[in-house]
């Protein structure tokens, strides 16, 4: 039997890059690099380079940080990507970038090499005698590309596709993958991430219009916005949501864009023709960033004196928006002087870890932040704006592409458990989470005993009394990470999921905030959490579907939250 192998140089928990050594026949393939330091890859062969090529799914620096230093290694080292990851990917090493510019006139130090070979979309390309790739659009940010790699030998071929990172649905400068293309592709191994676990989260464009109506109000209560963002994707979407959005379209608002964030979208301005055909036509008519004739007016920040910048926040102004790099001192734009401000923090499921980790991280770049909301100039929130797959999409790949083999990466290892734990995968595919530094064995068309489905499920006793019920739990499940997080303040929330009751932990900042007694976050706006759904029949007179049977995933614009049940949980400190 041919090799078909996995090594894991980083599988993306917590902070760790990506970095897949994928063994094909003779053939060593390297999916991303997104490692802080190429030591282990070095360390292996010093002299030769530790693979025949390398592919790089997108320009996020958990994917291609490391790939600068690679190439500085090995500088006859093939990388790949698509045309747009090219000249995307030196925006990772911006600070490397402006040190050589400063240093150039005295030490003939040259820019960095545009390193990177662009592959076509959707053509396989032969790089050696039987290996090939080939890329298709993977959403999630533009230029991102997942990859069908595929050996041919004497006996049979074989397939390995690699999503990076994706997302399904569109959004507003990127097509969702292609997932018609791909049914039924088969291929011997799927490395697939798994960011989100098996949480289920609203539609993109629900959360877009979440966040939209959040920004809506808090410039009507005269609150500027700062919104710290990574230096693309994020921030681009951000600003196309509120130059398209109805809320913004023509409303008094100044929308001021900093740091790399600002670079990034100037990048962006030279690949229009690669965006898509809708992104395309909105540029025809109005410029896509830099606007001060259309209302809502974007402006670049990196320009502006330090003087002309303190008058771009002078207080007595309309409120504005500052979008900025995440790890930026956020405090320079919210100064004393300038009003009340509203810090909104994007958070990351199962990356960051909970919520408060998400806010402490962005806290931790800026000492004065913590006074000022302290003193109630600045509010903090979160919010979702989801980049990636939830479970139901990631499920939906799966089932469609058919593998033989599952590799769960990037995401926190609970995550990835809950994932191959979920009884219709381990019925149907050999699952594997690896950790760093193991190697993972891909036999194929042989004999395979499925591992045993690591624990996830825990027994408990459900007491019912006059006045209240008592859920009983076994203590087991305080070993797992989430349950520091989902206990915090001894109270939950409770939801009707179809049949199933689904419990979430209240936070501290969730009781003390304004709004604390508003639905759940993750509650979706669908006829199964309507209060007018009854029997699965609508009996709200103000819908189109008055007395028609409707399904769960059903949406009009009559939809109204149903109620929601809030129990307290026993703990330590608040027994019940």
């Amino acid at each position: 039997m041919e090799q078909l192998q996995c090594l894991p140089y980083g599988v993306g928990h917590a902070d760790e890059g990506i970095c897949l050594l994928v063994q094909l026949g003779p053939h060593r393939v390297l999916l991303d690099c997104g490692l802080a330091s190429v030591a282990p890859l070095v360390a292996e062969r010093q002299s030769a380079p530790p693979v025949d090529l390398v592919l790089c799914t997108h320009a996020h620096p958990d994917h291609a940080r490391g790939l600068l230093a690679l190439h500085q290694t090995y500088p006859k080292l093939p990388i790949y990507a698509s045309e747009v990851t090219t000249h995307l990917l030196s925006l990772n090493w911006t600070e490397v970038a402006n040190a050589q510019s400063q240093l150039q006139s005295q030490l003939q130090s040259q820019p960095i090499p545009n390193f990177c070979h662009a592959l076509p979309w959707r053509t396989p390309v032969e790089f050696f005698d039987g290996l090939s790739a080939e890329l298709y659009p993977a959403g999630h940010l533009p230029g991102a590309a997942a990859f069908l790699l595929t050996y041919t030998s004497e006996q049979r071929s074989y397939s390995v596709f690699y999503t990076g990172d994706f997302l399904l649905s569109n959004s507003r400068l990127v097509d969702g993958l292609p997932l018609e293309e791909l049914r039924g592709l088969k291929p011997d191994v799927l490395i697939v991430e798994g960011s989100y676990g098996t949480a289920r989260y609203p539609h993109r464009r629900q959360q877009e219009n979440q966040l939209a109506e959040r920004l809506h109000r808090a410039i009507a209560e005269n609150q500027s916005i700062v919104l710290p963002t990574p230096t693309l994707g994020m921030g681009q979407e951000l600003l196309m949501l509120l130059r398209s959005h109805h809320h913004f379209t023509g409303r008094e608002v100044d929308i001021w864009v900093d740091g790399n964030v600002a670079l990034g979208c100037d990048r962006y301005l030279e690949m229009l023709s690669h965006f898509p055909s809708t992104v395309q036509n909105f540029a025809r008519h109005q410029p896509l960033f830099w606007d001060e004739r259309i209302r809502p007016r974007v402006r670049s920040l990196l320009n502006l004196s330090a003087s002309d910048r303190s008058k771009a926040f002078a207080q007595g102004q309309t409120p504005c928006i500052v979008i900025t790099d995440k790890e930026s001192d956020l405090g320079q734009y919210c100064s004393p002087n300038t009003g009340e401000w509203l810090l909104l923090i994007p958070s990351q499921p199962g990356r960051m870890g909970s919520v408060e980790a998400a806010i402490e991280h962005t806290l931790g770049t800026s000492p004065k932040l913590r006074s000022q909301i302290q003193s109630g100039q600045i509010a903090v929130e979160t919010y979702l704006l989801g980049d990636h797959c939830d479970g139901t999409g990631t499920t939906q790949l799966i089932h469609n592409l058919r593998p033989q083999h599952i590799v769960f990466v990037h995401g926190s290892p609970t995550y990835l458990t809950d994932l191959a734990s979920l009884e219709e995968l381990q019925n149907r595919y050999h699952l594997h989470t690896p950790s760093a530094g193991v190697q993972v064995d891909l036999p194929i068309g042989e004999t395979f005993l499925q591992p045993a489905a690591p624990e996830s499920n825990y027994e408990g006793e459900l007491t019912e009394e006059e006045m209240s019920i008592s859920i009983t739990l076994p203590d087991a499940i305080t070993r797992d990470p989430r349950w520091q997080n989902f206990a915090d303040t001894g109270l939950v929330e409770a939801r009707w999921q179809g049949e199933e009751l689904v419990l979430r932990g209240l936070t501290q900042r969730e009781l003390l905030a304004q709004h604390a007694e508003s639905a759940s976050p993750v509650a979706l706006e669908s006829c199964e959490y309507c209060r007018h759904c009854r029997g699965q029949r609508c009996w709200n007179q103000a819908s189109p579907l008055f007395g028609f049977k409707v399904t769960p995933e059903g949406y009009c614009p009559a939809f109204e939250p149903a109620p929601i049940v809030r129990e307290e949980f026993p703990s330590e400190d608040n027994p019940l």
